[in-house]
């Protein structure tokens, strides 16, 4: 079979670092050359726009869409690609967002262009298994996504790219063909384009690429935006070549032609090649060590938009408050959604501009006012009470027995449902919480330094605790702390455990309540006269019981879809391992309805939270190691890399952890 090639470009007005002012600039030299690659040198292309992108262009410039128009109808070389009205991380943002978010796009391809796009390309190619269910309610014949990560993520790296999937499965039985863009092809073609590399060095590798019996191969499938023009993200960002990058592309393209026979198809002909001529192999695209796979390397991970940038826990917890808003009133105003989907361009995330940011923060300031949602986040002092010391807490108090060990160490509150050990010593991190449902078996505990026989392990490893990680001054701060609680009893008999620990940066308070009538506890971090930040920030760390997992530690959670998604751990896995000195994580969990189950069959614990409080991005940790393994589960209000800005708003975090429910 001939080898064919084919090519997509990527347009998004929104890019992050691009002010308004440069847009009709940026539309002459990258959008109007982009279309002479279609229509006068009839090399096929496919350009994938959102819906908001091309109402801007059409805006602006509306010779360029009577262009493209004309070029999507009568040559053959040009192809629409959807991405929805935003570019929006469809992992990170609920259900309804992103289905609001597509039905929006749709409509304004069809009033512009006429017409639906067959195949859609995943945004910034995060991907979670949900999408797939996504994109199939909306008609998508299929889709696009990095293969190079999922290589990456199916552990295929060192088999043929023959082998990777043809076809998706989604959370639960949708399928769909897949489109395969390509990491490092892209950046190849950027690197000679840009004057970076000789076209013989181009072309070994590409000749190499097609040697090895690739027959359809994605030459291109990035941003229009890096050729004759520089978004200004970096400072060291190089300067356009002299010869003109568009010019330089053109002779790549025909250089690859001639010494190659390459024939050029549009995307959707590369699709139909696909199913026809490969086999088929259908598999879920993600796995338990890259649960959200996302394009290029590894700094490029899912924490770039959940917990890095300007202030985005503190712009996602008012997105998902706008949300909620929205879905428990029932409101189907189109307008309303358009407006909350702009707010969660993936663009307000990263790079974004101090210009574009305050214009934002007015928006999202106006959309809140408009329908009286409270925009609080952070500390709020609580009102005075009178609180009880633990003398006067043994005993029984409201709903619960509360007893301390001989050392003065432990504190133990129990009732008929549940046992919890707090160590006093350590900010009251948990020694041990167990659930009668679970026949008092503990599920979430401390392990102590030498429970494992590595010294890779050789540290104690608690439960409940926050660690903030500072860099930039080579600080660790934590909340393990001798304390001296407060305690206080709710009106249905709840008791409130109340610690507080003072440290450079700030207080950290700890509130822990426990049910006197439910198998659950409460855990509630906040913040007070914290400012400057510029570091990560994990809360609520979770150790799991190694008898408890049982060797079978199954995460559940929600990523973008109304789907759940299952991960099981077997194998050793660090989301929160930094990537790099300046990037701080390599992945995480969306857990967009702020819920994960973990365990199997009956024996199971609820971890719930509210993301309209507090974004925040769960980290999962498993390593096993004699005699047993370690089985973790944190949650991060802030991760470093080259998008964080500060200072940063920190919010109040409150997780319930609780026993029983179902995994349905």
């Amino acid at each position: 079979m001939q080898s064919k090639g084919y090519l997509i470009f990527h347009l998004n007005l929104a890019f992050s670092s691009i002010e308004e002012a440069a847009w009709p600039t940026l539309i002459k030299t990258c959008y109007h050359p982009l279309l002479d690659l279609a229509e006068i040198n009839g090399i096929p292309i496919g350009i994938e726009v959102s819906g908001w992108t091309l109402k801007q262009i059409a805006r602006i410039d509306p010779i360029w869409i009577e262009r493209f128009k004309k070029s999507l109808e009568s040559s053959g070389n040009c192809e629409l690609i959807g991405s929805g009205y935003c570019q929006i991380i469809g992992p990170l943002a609920p259900a309804k967002v992103n289905d609001w978010n597509q039905k929006l796009g749709l409509s304004v391809y069809n009033e512009i262009l006429g017409r639906k796009p067959d195949i859609v390309l995943v945004n910034e190619m995060a991907y979670s298994n949900s999408l797939v269910e996504l994109y199939v309610k909306h008609g998508y014949k299929g889709f696009i996504m990095d293969r190079d990560n999922i290589r990456l993520a199916l552990n295929l790296e060192g088999l043929p790219i023959s082998e990777v999937p043809s076809h998706a499965l989604g959370a639960e039985d949708a399928t769909l063909p897949i489109l395969w863009a390509d990491s490092i092809l892209f950046q190849k073609l950027q690197q000679y384009v840009h004057g970076d590399i000789s076209v013989s060095d181009y072309m070994d590798y590409l000749t190499k690429r097609l040697a090895s019996g690739e027959v359809l191969i994605p030459i291109y499938s990035n941003d229009a935006e890096v050729f004759d023009h520089r978004p200004g993200r970096f400072s060291e960002e190089r300067a356009c070549h002299p010869d003109g990058e568009w010019h330089r592309m053109i002779n790549l393209l025909k250089t690859i032609k001639d010494q190659t026979g390459i024939e050029w198809v549009t995307p959707m002909e590369a699709l139909r090649s696909q199913q026809q001529h490969g086999k088929y192999k259908l598999s879920r695209l993600s796995s338990s060590a890259h649960p959200i796979p996302v394009k290029k390397q590894a700094k490029y991970n899912i924490a770039r938009w959940a917990v890095t940038g300007r202030d985005d826990t503190w712009l996602n917890t008012m997105c998902h408050r706008v949300a909620k808003n929205f879905t428990d009133l029932h409101n189907h105003n189109s307008e309303d959604w358009r407006e909350l989907c702009e707010l969660w361009s993936s663009d307000l995330r990263t790079h974004i501009t101090e210009i574009r940011w305050e214009k934002a923060k007015l928006k999202l300031e106006n959309l809140l006012n408009r329908h009286d949602i409270h925009d609080h986040f952070g500390y709020l002092e609580e009102p005075k009470k009178e609180n009880d010391n633990i003398q006067e807490a043994l005993g029984s108090y409201g709903g619960c027995e509360v007893s301390l060990d001989e050392a003065g160490i432990l504190l133990k509150v129990s009732t008929q449902n549940l046992s919890l050990e707090l160590n006093l010593r350590r900010g009251l991190a948990i020694q041990n919480l167990s659930f009668g449902s679970h026949g008092m078996l503990p599920s979430i505990v401390t392990l102590r330094h030498g429970y494992f026989s590595s010294i890779a392990l050789g540290a104690d490893y608690y439960s409940g605790n926050t660690i903030v990680e500072l860099p930039i001054k080579r600080r660790r701060v934590t909340d393990l702390e001798q304390v001296k609680p407060s305690f206080f009893i709710n009106a249905n008999g709840d008791v409130e455990i109340h610690a507080t620990v003072v440290t450079p940066l700030g207080s950290i308070n700890k509130v822990i309540t426990v049910s006197a009538s439910e198998e659950s506890i409460g855990m509630k971090y906040s913040f007070s006269g914290w400012e400057e930040v510029i570091g990560s920030i994990r809360v609520g760390t979770l150790t799991f019981s190694p008898e408890f997992i049982n060797g079978e530690f199954s995460v559940l959670c929600q990523n973008g879809g109304a789907e759940l998604e299952s991960f099981d751990f077997a194998e050793d896995v660090s989301l929160g391992t930094a990537s790099s000195t300046l990037v701080s994580s390599t992945s995480g969990l969306g857990a967009t309805t702020g819920e994960i189950i973990v365990g199997k069959d009956d024996r199971l614990l609820n971890l719930r939270w509210n993301q309209f409080d507090c974004a925040v991005m769960p980290i999962v940790q498993h390593k096993v190691s004699p005699p047993g393994h370690l089985s973790r589960i944190s949650f991060s209000m802030l991760e470093i890399d080259d998008t964080l800005k500060s200072p940063v708003k920190l919010g109040s975090f409150e997780l319930t952890i609780s026993a029983g429910h179902s995994r349905k």
